[in-house]
C-alpha cells in the first residue's frame, strides 16, 4: 500500500531557530519513515517582503543543509526548492483568476504585515496565500503538517481547491485533491526569550528573542541567561500569569527528552539561578550534533547542489502533470 504524502516548507530568510526545528523540522524527521514527504525552501515567499538578494541563494543552502543536519534523510523524502520549479509560479496565477478578492484581504498575516510595511506593502505579500495554495496543491499531498498560526491558510488552500473542483470538475471527478491538516500538539509552539506570548520568530528584530541553531554555546548561554523571567520561587507548568516559566520548562522537557511530570518534579522547588544554567547546558548538547553536520554541509556545496537536483526532478515528476491537468480543466490548449 502506497504511504500517504504529506508537504511542507520553511522560508529562507535569516537563521532557522529552536522554534523552526521543535516546532515543525523535527516533526518531519518523525514522520517521513510514516509518510512520503515532500520538503521545500519556500524562497518564492521570501522575496513577499523586503529581503537581501546577495542572501536569498546562500540562505536557501542553509535551510537545506539544516534539514539533513536536523535528520531529515533525502533517501526518504524529497528535497527541493520551490523557484527550480516554475509549476509554483503557474498554477499561482491560474487560481488567482479563481479566487475571490475577499478572501484574501480577511487573512490574518496579510493584516498583521501590511500594518509594519505601510505603503510598501506588495502585491505579493497579499497574494502570498495564493501561492502557498499552489505549493500544496501541485503535489496533491493527503495531509499537510502545520501549526495553529497556519490553520487559515491551509482552508484557504481547501477553498481553492474545492472551488475549482466544483467549476471546472465534478464531485465524481475532481480536479485536484482537497488536503487535510496535521496537528501535532508536541512543540507545536516555541514562544519568544522575551515575551512568553509571543511565538518565536525569525522576523523579531530583537535577537535575543530566540535561539538560532547555529548560535555557538557562548551565544545561546548568554540568551538564556538573560531570558525574561518573573521574581517567583519555585518553577511550574500551565500557569497563566507565567507565560514566561512555563515556554522555558517546556523546552527544557522536549530538548532533555524528559516527561512533563519528571521535569515538574525536578523544577519545583527551583530557582531561576540554578534552572538557567541547566535549561543552557541542555540546550548546547542537543543542539551540538546538529551544528557539527550543518557546518560539514555547508562545506560540501557539491553534496548540497547534488540533493537539491534530485529533489526537483522527483518534484517535478509530481508537480507538471498536477499542473497539466488543471490547464485541461481550465480549457487552454495542450503544447505541441
Amino acid at each position: 500500500m502506497a504511504k500517504q504524502r504529506i508537504l511542507s516548507g520553511i522560508q529562507p530568510t535569516g537563521n532557522l531557530h529552536l522554534g523552526n526545528y521543535l516546532g515543525a523540522i523535527r516533526n518531519w524527521v518523525d514522520l517521513q519513515d510514516e509518510y512520503d514527504a515532500f520538503l521545500f525552501m519556500a524562497d518564492l515567499h521570501a522575496i513577499t517582503v523586503p529581503h537581501d538578494p546577495a542572501q536569498l541563494a546562500e540562505n536557501t543552502y542553509k535551510v537545506a543543509a539544516t534539514y539533513i543536519a536536523c535528520g531529515i534523510d533525502p533517501e526518504k523524502s524529497t528535497i527541493f526548492v520551490q523557484s527550480h520549479l516554475s509549476a509554483h509560479a503557474e498554477l499561482a496565477w491560474l487560481f488567482n483568476c479563481i479566487t475571490p478578492l475577499n478572501w484574501l484581504e480577511r487573512m490574518i498575516q496579510f493584516k498583521e504585515k501590511a500594518v509594519k510595511q505601510g505603503e510598501n506593502v506588495s502585491i505579493g505579500l497579499l497574494d502570498y496565500p495564493v501561492l502557498q495554495a499552489a505549493d500544496i496543491l501541485l503535489y496533491e499531498p493527503d495531509l499537510v503538517p502545520v501549526g495553529e498560526d497556519q490553520k487559515q491558510h491551509l482552508e484557504l488552500t481547501r477553498d481553492i481547491a474545492n472551488r475549482l473542483n466544483f467549476q471546472y470538475g465534478s464531485e465524481e471527478n475532481p480536479v485536484l485533491k482537497v488536503p487535510e491538516p496535521l496537528i501535532r500538539e508536541a512543540g507545536a509552539r516555541v514562544m519568544s526569550l522575551t515575551d512568553g506570548t509571543k511565538k518565536m520568530s525569525k522576523s523579531d528584530p530583537s535577537e535575543q528573542s530566540r535561539i538560532d541553531l547555529t548560535d555557538s554555546p557562548d551565544v545561546m548561554t548568554k540568551k538564556i541567561k538573560r531570558a525574561k523571567t518573573d521574581p517567583e520561587r519555585g518553577l511550574w507548568f500551565d500557569d497563566p500569569n507565567r507565560p514566561e516559566c512555563h515556554n522555558l520548562l517546556s523546552l527544557y522537557m522536549i530538548l532533555s527528552g524528559q516527561t512533563k511530570e519528571a521535569v515538574a518534579a525536578e523544577c519545583r522547588e527551583m530557582g531561576w539561578g540554578q534552572f538557567k544554567p541547566l535549561l543552557a547546558e541542555t540546550a548546547v548538547a542537543a543542539l551540538a550534533p546538529i551544528q557539527e553536520k550543518f557546518n560539514e554541509l555547508m562545506a560540501d556545496r557539491g553534496y548540497l547542489e547534488s540533493i537539491l537536483k534530485a529533489g526537483e526532478e522527483k518534484a517535478a515528476a509530481v508537480a507538471n502533470p498536477t499542473l497539466s491537468k488543471v490547464k485541461q480543466a481550465l480549457g487552454f490548449s495542450v503544447a505541441p
